[in-house]
């Protein structure tokens, strides 16, 4: 038995090498890896989560928000564990910090990077930058997550990171059947103004995973944006079976569009649900570690205001 899986490691290991040197095009040209990076610095705002479900701790993270212990939520400390990376601040890129950590991959998938500041980070260390084929920000979780894989030469594990969360998410529907053709939308309350995302967002797209429409209305709103902000007077717009929002209730509440929503059916009939503060960081991150998170922690909610409407 243990020279069966001393071989199947074997096999595996081999199969990981064969796999550089390689090529990856981005939307800015080619990451080429002539061997399987060891030393690996995230500068997406969401991608430590993909490296860390594929069991890398990278020497950098990159803070985006929530001020988490190495820019790392609840639901990816247990794979954190006790490593410490480096927390990368600000919007823009300390270089001379990035390159004295000497890393031979750069991860920016979900950095929205400039051109040239792929440029510059290529000069330190082949950078991988989002696919051309999407917005920035809008590459779905399972490509962001597949391309990454390819990158550190665990292509197979994050392929099979992918089924089990689109097995569960089946699963979920599947147990669910009253949330099919159900209307909902994920809103939020910024810069004295609620809005809403658009069905391209990451967000919409858990809900429309799970059986749900985003009605067109926001998407005609936000026009080629992910999402669209309009007056506390045509809050009206997010009637729906189930309204999201990101954020405490007491968050809202304290806006000035607090008096108008308290006259909304959606508000009188409790078809709202309010993420707080981590499960909305789950629902931005979107990613394979926080989507299990969501499933936990957001569904059952959901399905408590369905089922009483």
């Amino acid at each position: 038995m243990k020279n069966w899986i001393l071989g199947l490691c074997m096999t595996l290991l081999s199969f990981q090498l064969l796999a550089f040197p390689l090529e990856i095009e981005n939307k800015f040209g080619v990451t080429k890896l002539s061997k399987q990076p060891v030393r690996i610095v995230s500068v997406g705002v969401s991608d430590q989560d993909d490296l860390l479900a594929l069991g890398i701790k990278p020497l950098a993270t990159r803070e985006w928000y929530g001020n988490q212990p190495y820019a790392v939520w609840p639901w990816a400390q247990d794979e954190l564990g006790d490593a410490k990376p480096v927390v990368l601040k600000g919007t823009s890129y300390d270089y001379e910090q990035i390159a004295s950590l000497k890393p031979d991959l750069i991860v920016g998938v979900s950095s929205g990077m400039t051109l040239r500041e792929y440029e510059q980070l290529s000069t330190i260390a082949p950078t991988l930058a989002q696919s051309s084929e999407y917005p920035d920000w809008m590459m779905p979780w399972n490509e962001k997550h597949r391309m990454i894989g390819q990158a550190v030469g665990l292509e197979a594990q994050a392929e099979q990171n992918v089924q089990n969360i689109v097995e569960r998410l089946n699963d979920v529907k599947a147990a669910h059947p009253e949330f099919k053709g159900k209307t909902a939308v994920v809103a939020f309350y910024y810069n004295k103004q609620p809005g809403a995302y658009a069905s391209k967002d990451l967000r919409s797209k858990f809900l429309t995973e799970l059986g749900f429409v985003i009605p067109e209305q926001f998407d005609q709103l936000a026009g080629s944006a992910f999402y669209a902000s309009f007056s506390e007077e045509r809050l009206n717009l997010l009637e729906t079976d189930v309204l999201i929002w990101l954020g405490e209730e007491k968050d809202i509440d304290s806006a000035s569009t607090s008096a108008f929503r308290k006259r909304m059916p959606f508000h009188r009939e409790g078809r709202e649900y309010f993420t707080g503060n981590i499960v909305g960081g789950a629902f931005s991150f979107y990613s394979p570690l926080s989507i299990n998170y969501l499933i936990d922690e957001m569904v059952p909610e959901i399905a408590k205001i369905i089922g009483n409407n």
